[in-house]
């Protein structure tokens, strides 16, 4: 290896010397003590003065109770045949009722009174219709039994009106099918008012026992 160079071998046994470090603080610098003067900005304190007008009287106020709801009404609950029969009102025919069949159904039938039956096709307003499937007839003192019908009975009717029910909502619905259906249903019926009651007088009666008598 070829020696080093005398000048190369002075440089490298000079001692290093260290720069003294200068640390920077806040009051060397004017330029920080402006920015914390600004900075220290005191906390504003707000305070609440009456004002000079005399404040208002004090109003009562009353407290009203809300009105209770109307209580929901009690569905309907049909008479029995008693309480019919004395709502029929007086005349010659105001003791007697009827049952009779109008297609699948069976009815009590009283003069003077209305009932609704299925759609009677064929019928209009206003028409006399005789119903002649009497099941039985009864009165104050004497039961007329028909064995199927009462022979010879007959029970007089008015059409008043051909209307329809109430709607009735059918739906159907079949889970993970998607599939629903939503139809509306009003069922034809027929409004016949009964004027009288005959032809069952001279057919096999039964007698009612008077219950106090008994």
């Amino acid at each position: 290896m070829p020696p080093l160079p005398a000048a190369a071998m002075a440089t490298a046994t000079l001692p290093l010397r260290l720069l003294p470090s200068k640390t920077l603080t806040l009051s060397s610098i004017p330029s920080a003590r402006r920015c914390l003067s600004v900075a220290a900005v005191p906390h504003r304190r707000w305070q609440l003065r009456a004002a000079d007008e005399e404040a208002p009287e004090a109003v009562e106020v009353e407290f009203v109770e809300p009105e209770a709801e109307d209580e929901e009404e009690e569905p309907a609950v049909p008479e029995p045949v008693e309480a019919q029969l004395a709502a029929a009102g007086a005349g010659k025919d105001a003791d007697i009722f009827a049952v009779v069949m109008i297609g699948s159904r069976q009815y009590i039938v009283m003069p003077g009174r209305y009932i609704y039956t299925q759609r009677l096709k064929g019928a209009n307003v206003n028409d006399q219709i005789i119903l002649n499937k009497v099941l039985l007839v009864s009165t104050r003192d004497k039961a007329y039994i028909g064995m199927p019908v009462v022979t010879n009975a007959a029970v007089h009717a008015v059409v008043e009106e051909q209307g329809r029910d109430d709607k009735v909502i059918v739906f159907k619905y079949k889970k993970k099918k998607k599939y629903q259906r939503k139809l509306g249903h009003r069922q034809p019926n027929t409004r016949l008012r009964i004027t009288g009651i005959s032809g069952y007088e001279e057919y096999p009666a039964d007698p009612i026992l008077d219950p106090a008598a008994a």
